[in-house]
């Protein structure tokens, strides 16, 4: 078939002419209904249909997409609403509790059961009395050569999530490192560290949300200062 047609002068019209004037004129295809049933619309695996069956199926991926989103703007709302009502039994938690190492405790049982944590681990650098044996607690102080690595950190006081550098890893998780393959971090000026291990990769990941994260240290915090000196 040619591309090409001409008008009443008997000039020559190509293909690009006439896209360009249908481009100008949309409401064309209104004053001539059946053309635009008749027009066949090429399909990227072959198949040709009709302009308005076309349209409707481009209606229907659209339809499927917004759908789509919905859901998952659903679900991000749900979750996140899972994580608001955790966040806040964990500060009641915090708060209610009589002594700085109860304090400890209630912050690393909460992160372990109600926040899914593989490996849970604390770092103090305040002595905590009667938590020798607990696996999860460090006692270091804030100027020790090993934590170095975490000066960054501490000074900025942000969260931090994804894949740690080797050496905070060793610091954090010691004999048990290999095992972690994402964390979650809070580096609390002051206080101390708090680090959320998971076997998952994907579990923690630089970009992610830290909202709830920033609201579970500051409530920490707080709860700690309660016991100050």
């Amino acid at each position: 078939m040619s591309d090409q047609l001409q008008d009443k002068h008997g000039e020559k019209l190509g293909a690009h002419e006439v896209a360009t004037w249908l481009r100008r004129h949309p409401g064309f295809l209104k004053q001539f209904p059946d053309l635009a049933l008749s027009l066949v619309v090429p399909r990227d695996d072959g198949r040709a249909a009709s302009l308005a069956s076309y349209q409707l199926e481009v209606l229907r991926d659209k339809n499927r997409e917004l759908s789509r989103r919905l859901a998952e703007l659903s679900a991000n709302a749900l979750e996140n609403e899972r994580l608001a009502v955790r966040t806040h039994q964990l500060t009641l938690s915090l708060m209610r509790q009589a002594d700085y190492a109860d304090t400890l405790r209630a912050m690393a049982a909460s992160l372990a059961e109600d926040f899914n944590g593989d490996l849970v681990r604390i770092v103090s650098f305040r002595p905590v009395t009667g938590m020798e044996d607990a696996e999860w607690l460090q006692v270091r102080g804030e100027g020790e050569p090993e934590l170095v690595p975490f000066r960054d950190a501490l000074r900025d006081g942000e969260p931090l999530c994804g894949r740690l550098q080797a050496e905070k890893n060793a610091v954090l998780y010691g004999p048990r490192q290999e095992e972690v393959q994402s964390s979650a971090l809070l580096a609390l000026s002051g206080v101390g560290l708090v680090a959320v291990g998971s076997h998952d990769p994907n579990r923690f990941y630089p970009g992610m949300g830290t909202l709830f994260l920033r609201m579970m240290g500051e409530a920490l915090v707080v709860a700690l200062e309660r016991f100050a000196d």
